[in-house]
């Protein structure tokens, strides 16, 4: 059988090959097409005709150690597969490189929808949305309580010094990738060190939650189909995925995230507030320090913005969607200082201020 033409970063004659080799059965000759440029994995459909097939692999070009780790994504989507977080069905994983070059894994299309644009969220009913924002808010709590020593994920990360680890981990991917100043990252990040928190409990960790992350039912987007990128999955505070929740959840009348740009800023989605009511509720929390979720967040999403803006740069990215990524990592940086103004519980110690010379 004649495969179809390969999409830039996959070989299909190499692909069947190996799927061949490790007995996944193929009705006709694969075809495939680029669904997802990246900001983050490459991601492609695939099918043979009869079975479709989700395949992730690293985007082109350098990659930093420990970033875009697909065995990651599909190790932990094997192990939550049996619990209530609702996950695509694992076919396989290749981890030798001579295949196509770099790991990838491929599985099972889930039938359904990414709620993108606002285009595509507008239509919905406001009871829709409504029971939309509810699930959000009760899978990730479902994440949060699920047994990750019985879904053999115990191994995947050290809950202890994770927020610690974190903010080096995101100062140091600065480092690795930088070739412009970014302002206030100084003041951001001695605000995150000085008033880190204590974790109290430990959860299997998302890393990127958020609506646009998550398949939705096509007969009833108020239902979640699939939750998907968990390229940065570990074992962490769970709070920091609340944190990055509430900094993706747009609201009237507040500055838009500039990725989900308004895609829950419309009539029935939960507010910010009833948002963190329903998860603690759920979870049976107490939390008052959501404040350094919040910033941290603003901060490694800027970081990650900036790496692949930098990527972008060196022509190492595929598809849409990169243009102005530098203004939105600027833009990020900005709110965290203001958060960080506006919080009673963080500030900016007076040696690691950054002062701005106004012009009068």
């Amino acid at each position: 059988m004649t495969t179809g033409s390969s999409p830039d970063g996959l070989d299909l004659i190499a692909l069947t090959t190996y799927l061949q080799r490790e007995s996944v059965p193929l009705e006709g000759a694969l075809t495939a097409r680029l669904i997802s440029g990246g900001r983050s994995n490459l991601t492609y459909f695939v099918s043979d005709g009869v079975s479709r097939w989700v395949l992730r692999r690293p985007p082109l070009g350098d990659i930093l150690a420990g970033a875009h780790d697909v065995a990651r994504e599909h190790r932990v989507m094997a192990g939550l597969g049996n619990t209530a977080v609702p996950v695509p069905k694992m076919v396989t994983l290749c981890q030798d490189e001579s295949v196509l070059g770099v790991p990838f894994y491929m599985m099972d299309e889930v039938a359904g929808k990414v709620l993108r644009t606002t285009d595509m969220v507008e239509p919905l009913a406001s009871r829709t949305r409504a029971a939309l924002g509810d699930a959000l808010i009760d899978t990730l709590a479902d994440l949060h309580d699920a047994d990750f020593e019985a879904a053999g994920l115990g191994g995947l990360g050290r809950p202890d010094g994770y927020l610690q680890r974190q903010v080096d981990r995101w100062v140091h991917q600065y480092g690795v990738i930088k070739n412009r100043e970014l302002a206030y990252v100084d003041d951001v990040v001695a605000a995150l060190r000085a008033g880190m928190p204590q974790m109290s409990t430990a959860s299997v960790v998302h890393g990127d939650y958020r609506i646009d992350n998550v398949i939705v039912d096509l007969d009833d987007p108020s239902k979640i189909a699939a939750v998907l990128d968990w390229e940065m999955a570990t074992l962490g505070d769970p709070l920091a995925d609340l944190g990055m929740l509430l900094m993706f959840w747009d609201e009237a009348g507040r500055l838009f995230n500039p990725i989900t740009d308004g895609l829950t800023a419309f009539e029935g989605f939960p507010s910010r507030d009833e948002v963190i009511e329903r998860y603690v509720t759920r979870r049976g929390l107490q939390v008052d320090n959501l404040d350094w979720y919040l910033v941290f967040s603003q901060f490694k999403l800027a970081i990650i913005l900036e790496q692949i803006h930098v990527r972008h740069q060196t022509g190492h990215t595929r598809g849409e969607g990169f243009r102005g990524l530098g203004d939105m990592v600027a833009s990020l940086l900005q709110t965290a200082r203001d958060d960080i103004e506006r919080s009673p519980r963080l500030q900016i110690p007076r040696r690691s201020r950054t002062f701005v010379k106004r012009q009068l």
